[in-house]
């Protein structure tokens, strides 16, 4: 999703890479989940995150979006983002204790909150968003630790490789002369990133560059 932010308004006013550490460790949060309420339609899949949950729960993408997703229109194109449920609008994963029912699988933005993404022509860096979490005295983590993904240079390099994929068709929705051309690139995104499944046991990223050199 793009945002035309001001980075001195919402960040310490730093930029950060995998490697560095940064106060954002909010001690298992503890009772506290502001986080997965009221996001709307934010929180926005990528493919590897829908793999994950559809794997991990063992669900097609056609059974989570009758339950826990819905689809949205970020930036001219349709993609997948997590439900929130009424009346607290909580998300659809949030169980009674206030806790999230897939922790483990849970989607790329929720794993590196607080922090954001700034992305600078070919890659990207983290961002502290300083308002963002209400809690208190949180600690230093390193990001690489905080985001809590395997073998995260690949990942790192897909995140921004699906980004400026993404901003591709984006601009190309922009400039559609019709809603028709806009609709087809939605199917098309919808129906090679997200409907037909990834082989399970096998490796995400040769899967997904398979698809994307064929897009």
């Amino acid at each position: 999703m793009l945002r035309e932010i001001d980075f001195d308004q919402v960040s310490d006013g730093r930029f950060y890479r995998v490697n560095d550490m940064v106060k954002a460790d909010c001690g298992g949060c503890k009772g506290c989940s502001s986080c997965c309420r009221g996001m709307g339609d934010s929180i926005v899949l990528d493919p590897l995150d829908l793999h994950r949950i559809c794997t991990g729960l063992g669900k097609s993408f056609e059974e989570l979006l009758s339950l826990h997703l819905e689809l949205g229109v970020v930036d001219g194109i349709i993609l997948p983002h997590l439900k929130m449920n009424e009346p607290e609008e909580s998300c659809s994963f949030l169980n009674q204790e206030g806790r999230c029912s897939i922790h483990p699988l849970r989607p790329g933005i929720c794993r590196i909150f607080p922090l954001g993404r700034r992305y600078d022509g070919d890659s990207f860096q983290y961002f502290l968003q300083i308002h963002e979490c209400p809690k208190p005295n949180k600690t230093k983590v390193k990001i690489r630790k905080w985001i809590d993904t395997p073998d995260v240079s690949r990942y790192e390099q897909y995140i921004s490789d699906w980004h400026y994929y993404l901003k591709k068709l984006q601009n190309q929705a922009m400039e559609a002369q019709g809603p028709e051309t806009v609709k087809a690139l939605s199917m098309q995104v919808l129906q090679s990133f997200y409907v037909r499944p990834y082989e399970a046991g096998q490796d995400f990223y040769p899967q997904f560059y398979e698809r994307l050199n064929q897009a």
